[in-house]
């Protein structure tokens, strides 16, 4: 099935909803009202550097979503892109789409000049481990976090 590429709209936003907070919940966070309406407004902030792009199935229903920042680095004379999520209807894996969104990406990559397009994912995310390696190997580096407590 085709599937197109675009950026969110306001009329997304129902399913939008739903897939965020699916996301949320398979990354072991339970959905946040707050979080959820301030990425929302981000997403459609023009002064914002937080983008997202959506999935749509032939019926028009957002089938995929991906939220990805567009920020400077110290290493590179162009921003780079993160993308920080990546999510498709469970029912619709293993189609596709998530290579499409990611191929999406790396096309904007290279009309926007951005200097690279990098993500990271849970050690144990094998099904999107499988795809992600298609793309390039492991960087190797190691994440830490230190969270606010008062946050």
């Amino acid at each position: 099935m085709p599937y197109s590429i675009r950026a969110l709209i306001d009329a997304d936003r129902a399913r939008w909803q739903t897939l965020w907070d699916d996301y949320n919940r398979f990354y072991g966070r339970e959905p946040n009202e707050a979080v959820s309406l301030r990425t929302w407004a981000n997403l459609h902030d023009a002064h914002s550097s937080v983008h997202g792009i959506a999935a749509i199935d032939e019926a028009g229903r957002v089938v995929g979503i991906a939220h990805y920042i567009i920020h400077e680095s110290t290493s590179t004379p162009t921003p780079v892109c993160y993308l920080q999520d990546l999510y498709v209807d469970p029912d619709l894996r293993a189609g596709g789409i998530g290579k499409q969104m990611i191929d999406w990406l790396i096309a904007e990559m290279g009309r926007q000049g951005w200097s690279r397009l990098y993500w990271q994912t849970k050690e144990n995310n094998y099904r999107a481990r499988g795809l992600y390696d298609k793309y390039t190997p492991h960087s190797g580096f190691v994440r830490y976090v230190v969270a606010n407590s008062a946050c």
